[in-house]
């Protein structure tokens, strides 16, 4: 079942790369041209967020259930904290991305909320933005770009 989980997170991954940046260069687009919020830019915030979410919910999966590295890490915590492997999987990683979720949530709830449409695309642009370089940072960039390859 690991190998399983594993391979479509990995695949998700891509998924959230695409919206978030597709996310973000609306944001951006809208606030230097100061365009009209539309109905496909908040459309575009929700794939991300249900994206990101959808990976969280694997991870969280692969973290607590299945994966041998965060297992082990769990069995000794203290002796993780000094393999660099080990401490990434078992802090590093699950950190950053939860509080990217945190911001992609903040930036789909914020903007909608936003009484105007600079306002909207702002707001956007800092809490995807945000996001998005957290998920950067914090993605296992070691391993394979795509499973099996």
């Amino acid at each position: 079942m690991y190998p399983i989980v594993l391979a479509i997170h990995n695949v998700v991954r891509w998924v959230v790369l695409i919206a978030g940046a597709i996310a973000v260069f609306r944001a951006v687009m809208g606030v230097v041209n100061r365009g009209a919020w539309s109905g496909s830019d908040r459309l575009v915030g929700m794939l991300y967020t249900s994206s990101i979410d959808l990976q969280f919910l694997l991870g969280l999966i692969l973290y607590l259930f299945l994966s041998p590295i965060t297992h082990s890490a769990l069995q000794g915590f203290g002796a993780a904290t000094g393999n660099p492997n080990l401490r990434f999987f078992a802090l590093v990683h699950p950190f950053y991305m939860i509080v990217a979720v945190v911001f992609a949530h903040l930036g789909n709830s914020l903007s909608r909320k936003a009484g105007s449409d600079a306002a909207r695309f702002q707001r956007a642009l800092i809490w995807y933005g945000l996001s998005f370089v957290l998920i950067l940072l914090g993605m296992p960039w070691m391993r394979p770009l795509l499973p099996g390859f």
